[in-house]
């Protein structure tokens, strides 16, 4: 399989969600969805020699790393290490609304400037050999998205990249939260497909509200190249990757069943706990497994009350599983358990 099909399903790069204990447990239920890091500044490479921000299992790939910053040389070199370290894809933020990233001149802002965001990706281009992408909104604050976009993509394929997400709303850069930037402007899927039809050179992957793997396979349908998920995936990641490789690129799932995926990350979360880390930094990725099925309210609890006791390792994970399996055993709901 060429690796641009495995843009047409991805999941989006979220801060304090899409770390590599995240991205592990995703790969698991999807061998072929693309996974991007969380944002990190080309600043923390750089100059903050942050490498462990960018430490991933081997298994992770296909995998993005997601760049934040506005400096072109440093950008570039920011993408060196990264390609070194062995990413697919090096991608630039131009999206992220927070007022801490507006303030460092990177994300959504760079909307403003396109002519330094097309000087950014042409240094990083210059400086390695993967692909180098970009994710932008429609706009931010009073732009019309009508004439912004287009022109941001004619100067971002101007200098030679081929792939662009867009997160089809708008950001509006004072008076919204993060989170209510993620919601309140409304959505504009139309015009971000219009885009394709515009570009057909260009690959366009199409980000925002999508909430189901058929919602996904409609908007796939409408032409676009890849439509990426971001908060469905984490939520209830099972219902967006456990048919993806069947549904999105016709190959046979890895696993059956969330119970399968449970006990496939047991393995790893023993290395993470002999290697000094923490359960929660994994289990918290996992509360989601279950979501809509019978027993997932107490699996939830479970590992939300029980991840923090000394002692606590794998064992914990094990017992809400079975308190799962006795819910669907007791005919709420059943979906079948690993062999």
């Amino acid at each position: 399989m060429k690796a641009s099909q495995h843009s047409r399903l991805s999941i989006a790069p979220m801060m304090d969600w899409t770390d590599r204990h995240c991205r592990y447990l995703h790969r698991l239920m999807s061998r072929r969805v693309r996974l991007y890091t969380e944002m990190v500044t080309s600043a923390a490479l750089v100059r903050g020699n942050a490498r462990h921000l960018i430490a991933f299992d081997d298994t992770e790939h296909p995998l993005a790393l997601q760049l934040g910053g506005s400096d072109p040389s440093e950008l570039a070199e920011a993408a060196r290490i990264a390609a070194a370290d062995g990413y697919d894809e090096i991608n630039l933020n131009v999206g992220c609304p927070s007022e801490r990233v507006q303030s460092g001149t990177f994300g959504a802002v760079l909307m403003k400037r396109p002519d330094l965001v097309a000087e950014c990706l042409a240094a990083m281009r210059s400086a390695v050999t993967v692909p180098v992408t970009v994710k932008c909104r429609i706009g931010v604050d009073d732009q019309d998205p009508t004439v912004v976009l287009p022109d941001f993509l004619q100067r971002v394929r101007d200098v030679g990249v081929t792939t662009v997400a867009i997160h089809a709303r708008k950001a509006w850069l004072q008076g919204l939260s993060p989170k209510e930037n993620r919601e309140v402007p409304p959505l504009d899927h139309d015009l971000v497909c219009a885009m394709k039809d515009r570009f057909p050179d260009l690959r366009i992957i199409l980000n925002g509200g999508i909430a189901s793997l058929d919602h996904a396979q409609a908007l796939l349908g409408r032409g676009v190249d890849g439509v990426m998920v971001g908060r469905a995936a984490y939520q209830s990641p099972w219902r967006i990757l456990g048919t993806a490789d069947r549904d999105i690129f016709g190959e046979r799932p890895q696993f059956s069943s969330p119970e399968e995926v449970v006990r496939a990350m047991c393995p790893y979360i023993e290395r993470h706990l002999v290697n000094g880390g923490r359960l929660h930094s994994v289990t918290r990725h996992m509360l989601g497994l279950f979501a809509g099925r019978a027993g997932a309210r107490r699996w939830r609890r479970i590992l939300s009350e029980r991840v923090r006791e000394d002692g606590a390792g794998v064992g914990v994970v094990l017992d809400a599983l079975d308190a799962v399996e006795q819910s669907a055993g007791n005919g709420n709901m059943h979906f079948g358990r690993a062999a």
